[in-house]
């Protein structure tokens, strides 16, 4: 019989790993890795400026924040737009005085508005599909939010940094998409490889300026946004539409031996990004880490 691993404790954290830092994390909607990272680095001293375009969910986390005694500020807005980064840049070093470090995690599976509710029947056009039949819209909405989000956030964050010359940390989130192929959905495949491109580019640049930038790369992670997509994908099988290739290969190595076949949670990928942002991981930079239980390796 397959033993399980234990996860991460959700209530595991250092003390005063980063006091006096500030963070500034997109995507950070509570249940989300955004939202474990911002609630586990604010139990760990740092000040935390968290974005979302999600705003129930995103004051769910900065509550959540401000109840175990934490500070963090709330900022609901889309980061799609290059003068919203700007601003959110600007608002979290007006509200805390810097900007120290960063997790961007902001980031859409398919073409919907990821604060409404999934109607796959009506939304059609918006979903992933195969390139030959693949919409414009779906596309352009994937990659503006995958790679125009974070390049427009990373280009706020990064004038901030150099400007204060005193390094810093940045962490993406990117995917075994950005990885490997995945079928079925091609403007992800393609927005998350872009996400590996970025981060390795900007590694390049900003090294003499002591800023690191590294990513993580997941398989399942249990989030609401990769709930949805399993329901997604559901919905295209009863339909016979979605990727022959798909139940090729649906379980990273973990998963697969794990009892109850879960994913990977999401204080399992914010336990590594804290360690990425961490001084602990000075002599890294570039590194695009397969936070994947072991997917891409077999």
């Amino acid at each position: 019989m397959s033993k399980g691993i234990t996860p991460v404790d959700p209530n595991s954290f250092f003390a005063n790993r980063f006091k006096n830092q500030v963070l500034f994390v997109t995507g950070a909607a509570h249940s989300s890795i955004g939202g474990a990272t911002a609630i586990r680095a604010a139990r760990e001293g740092a000040k935390v400026f968290c974005v979302d375009i999600k705003a129930d969910k995103l004051n769910q986390t900065v509550q959540e924040i401000k109840a175990q005694g934490g500070q963090a500020i709330a900022l609901v807005t889309d980061l799609c737009e290059a003068k919203a980064a700007d601003h959110a840049v600007a608002e979290c070093v007006a509200q805390f005085g810097g900007l120290n470090l960063v997790l961007n995690a902001a980031g859409v599976m398919d073409g919907n508005d990821p604060s409404r509710p999934p109607d796959f029947e009506n939304t059609t056009h918006l979903l992933p599909a195969a390139i030959h039949t693949a919409t414009d819209e779906y596309w352009h909405n994937v990659m503006n939010s995958n790679i125009n989000g974070i390049f427009y956030s990373m280009r706020a964050q990064l004038r901030q940094l150099v400007a204060q010359e005193k390094g810093g940390a940045i962490v993406n989130i990117g995917s075994i998409a950005g990885i490997i192929g995945l079928p079925g959905n091609p403007a992800y495949s393609a927005s998350k490889h872009a996400v590996t491109g970025l981060t390795r580019n900007a590694a390049i640049d900003y090294a003499p300026f002591g800023i690191r930038v590294n990513s993580v790369n997941m398989a399942q992670t249990d989030t609401p946004m990769v709930f949805r997509a399993m329901e997604f994908v559901k919905w295209a099988i009863d339909k016979g539409m979605g990727s022959g290739m798909a139940s090729f290969k649906s379980a990273s190595l973990l998963s697969a031996h794990e009892p109850d076949k879960r994913g990977a949670t999401p204080w399992e990928q914010a336990a590594v990004i804290l360690f990425l942002l961490s001084a602990d991981a000075s002599n890294i930079t570039g590194a695009c880490y397969a936070t994947d239980g072991g997917w891409t390796t077999y």
